[in-house]
């Protein structure tokens, strides 16, 4: 080896510390600090820093990097309280089902139950917990005082389940008298009824979406005077994209990915069009739904609701994502001894060669980065290079898995602000 190779290749380390040095001293001077991940408390310096393009945007997804993180969703509480006060967001969409919408929304505006029964509504059991029901109680309280036109309306964008659609649409059928074709009738019922299976693919499904928009046409065509006519067309394309999903999961990864997250678009688009008096809205999803690019690794190419959204509305769609340096977090056990079951882990410090190990070293417990800010000011390309990142999903965290849940992401690519956590903790999912 010549000496001016051994020269460069010494160099190296000194050179990537010189940048990860001055990377830290840019965003102890340039994010904004949140002074606490209580979310109750108010957003005072974020209100005074606030990014430009935060504040005209009118569609604002807040991500999560994990399903089951107590900051992540108290802070996205403190965000969407925020938004409602000072910029007239009165639409919150979540990664949930619209069957769960009647009971929560008739609960919000003063219906009758209590915490354990509103949370029975979700089909997502990571939202069964004290945090969530807290927000929906705020909801509640903040209803009471506003005029119907100004209240907070809930709304589920998801498409995995069809159950009790059928019941709903030959509800209002019959209110209405209208009548249909009968054996259209019963493929909304077939449909309704039968669940996917995801390990033993269905062509089935594909056979049955024609009939379902064959029915929402004799609707739309029908010269009776519909009262509502919205909700049930609403509810019967919930239903053809649930059927559109079952028929995705017969085709070669990542189809049904991808169909799910274009239904979760088209149901968003939908609704900010028809139920949003100003065209604002809140998504609550997690990381890999909301984030502007792709979905997962760099280069999948996988389409995901947050592409759609920066696809369609340009600058109106703004996105959140959440990092996190250490803590507690759940994982999925499968036992075949002693049954499957979560469990509690542990992650002391964040992994070498994350994001997250670099942005731990920042002098503030909460912070907010404005990746627009930081991608023309930062002094090193630390943002716009590719480097690991913890997804963690629906199995919760897989630490025996890690070639699993470690990821590879462009931050500047992926998201138009960041918020990152030192520490995380559990929910509580104990609602007595």
């Amino acid at each position: 080896m010549t000496k001016q190779l051994f020269l460069f290749f010494l160099s190296i380390p000194l050179l990537i510390f010189s940048q990860n040095k001055a990377t830290i001293h840019w965003i102890n001077n340039h994010a904004i600090p949140i002074e606490d991940a209580l979310p109750d408390t108010e957003l005072h310096i974020f209100d005074q820093k606030k990014p430009s393009k935060f504040t005209e945007a009118k569609i604002y997804g807040f991500g999560e990097a994990s399903h089951n993180t107590k900051e992540f969703f108290d802070l996205k509480t403190k965000f969407f309280k925020y938004l409602v006060k000072n910029h007239g967001v009165k639409t919150f969409i979540m990664e949930e089902s619209y069957q769960a919408e009647a009971g929560i929304n008739e609960w919000i505006n003063g219906g009758e139950g209590d915490s354990k029964t509103i949370a029975n509504h979700f089909r997502i059991g990571f939202w069964y917990c004290k945090e969530i029901v807290n927000l929906l109680q705020w909801m509640r309280d903040y209803n009471k005082d506003q005029p119907e036109s100004e209240r907070i309306r809930f709304f589920g964008m998801d498409t995995k389940n069809g159950d009790n659609l059928n019941q709903e649409i030959r509800t209002y059928l019959q209110t209405n008298k209208i009548t249909v074709n009968p054996e259209l009738l019963s493929v909304v019922d077939s449909c309704s009824n039968k669940k996917i299976n995801f390990n033993k693919p269905d062509y089935w499904w594909a056979l049955q979406t024609p009939k379902l928009k064959q029915l929402e046409q004799q609707l739309l065509n029908s010269n009776k005077e519909i009262t509502n006519l919205n909700a049930i067309i609403r509810s019967l394309k919930y239903l053809i994209h649930y059927t559109e999903y079952g028929s995705s999961v017969t085709e070669k990864y990542p189809k049904s990915n991808e169909v799910r997250d274009l239904k979760m678009f088209e149901n968003v688009k939908w609704i900010v069009e028809n139920e949003s008096k100003n065209g604002k809205a809140f998504i609550w999803a997690h990381n890999e739904h909301i984030n502007k690019s792709e979905m997962y690794y760099i280069g999948s190419g996988i389409m995901n609701l947050g592409r759609h959204l920066k696809d369609y509305y340009q600058d109106d769609y703004y996105s959140v994502g959440f990092d996190f340096g250490r803590g507690k977090i759940n994982g999925f056990v499968t036992d075949s001894k002693n049954g499957n079951h979560w469990k509690t882990y542990t992650i002391e410090k964040p992994f070498k060669n994350t994001y997250a190990h670099s942005l731990m070293e920042v002098d503030k417990n909460i912070y907010f980065i404005d990746l627009e800010n930081a991608i023309q000011n930062e002094p090193s390309p630390f943002f716009k290079k590719e480097s690991k990142h913890l997804l963690i999903a629906a199995g919760g965290y897989l630490p025996k898995q890690k070639y699993k849940i470690m990821i590879s992401k462009i931050y500047a690519k992926s998201y138009d602000g960041l918020i990152f956590v030192k520490e995380i903790t559990i929910p509580n999912y104990q609602l007595d």
